[in-house]
């Protein structure tokens, strides 16, 4: 239980988590918290017992949460740690809950580059952080001098980027220590250039992928040498379904939620792919999405 003592945020018991990942899917948190700030969020973490599982939610992309909904405590950033600012010259600090695009956009209009590729991630700070997330030949941590992170005791630590282990698609960090804000490095350039730049890659994300639709954004990494789309693609997988799950028509490692598709479904959309693609092609597909959660 959760004493709920002296919190400022909002705690709801037995949420529904399809109104929280861009998938629509998912069932029910135990609690589900949304943090007034940093400062109440240590709040709450000082009161979560020790056994009890936290989990944290952006915008909910690459995440698909099951059926049977989530045990424990779900954290969503999304709209609460959302503090954007210049730290310093050439220096963006960034709480977990501003989207990426935000991040990309904010920095541009300061005339700042380096950051535009972020545009094209579909989720928040805290969930690129926390899987390197990158698109447009640009990586998330190539880009963080700092990162400001929370441990169960409610304790903020400010870390060099210099401490994680970053490789593709995976950031290894202690256990039980989540990042809350990012310090990103910018470099001076063209406002009008930069802006123009974040556009270009927008179109060209759009001529290319399912966007507007619900989806988790990539479901699979790209193998060494090759890209999942394509693979998939080539075994004849474009517009498999499994009830209202469907593999896109327009970029084949997406999987779009069209007609009120379950968690179940989706999950198994993703399992016949992956063996298909290992048969057919003898290339083992490793998820990016997140699974989580009760069947």
């Amino acid at each position: 239980m959760i004493e709920a003592k002296d919190l400022r945020g909002q705690l709801l018991r037995d949420e529904p988590l399809a109104n929280y990942t861009s998938w629509r899917t998912g069932g029910p948190a135990d609690y589900l918290y949304v943090p007034a700030d940093l400062e109440d969020l240590s709040t709450l973490l000082r009161q979560v017992p020790d056994t009890m599982r936290v989990t944290w939610l952006g915008l909910g992309s690459n995440t698909l949460v099951r059926d049977g909904g989530l045990e424990g405590v779900v954290i969503v950033t999304q709209g609460a740690l959302n503090a954007l600012a210049e730290a310093e010259p050439l220096h963006i600090r960034a709480e977990a809950g501003v989207s990426a695009a935000q991040l990309s956009r904010y920095t541009a209009r300061l005339g700042y580059t380096g950051l535009e590729f972020m545009a094209g991630i579909p989720g928040t700070v805290g969930g690129a952080l926390a899987m390197n997330a990158g698109c447009f030949g640009g990586e998330t941590w190539r880009q963080v001098t700092a990162v400001e992170t929370i441990n169960r005791k409610g304790e903020i630590k400010l870390r060099s980027a210099n401490e994680f282990a970053v490789t593709y698609r995976h950031v290894t960090r202690a256990q039980d220590e989540w990042f809350v804000a990012g310090h990103f490095i910018v470099q001076h350039g063209s406002k009008e250039k930069a802006l123009n730049d974040i556009r270009e890659l927008l179109e060209k994300r759009n001529q290319s992928q399912p966007t507007g639709t619900a989806n988790c954004g990539s479901v699979f990494r790209n193998p060494e040498g090759n890209f999942a789309g394509r693979l998939i693609e080539q075994c004849g997988l474009k517009g498999k379904n499994n009830g209202g799950a469907f593999v896109s028509d327009k970029h084949a490692n997406f999987i779009i939620n069209e007609k009120s598709a379950t968690s179940e479904q989706i999950e198994k959309l993703i399992q016949e792919v992956g063996a298909i693609v290992e048969e057919k092609t003898g290339v083992r597909l490793t998820p990016e999405v997140h699974i989580i959660g009760r069947s």
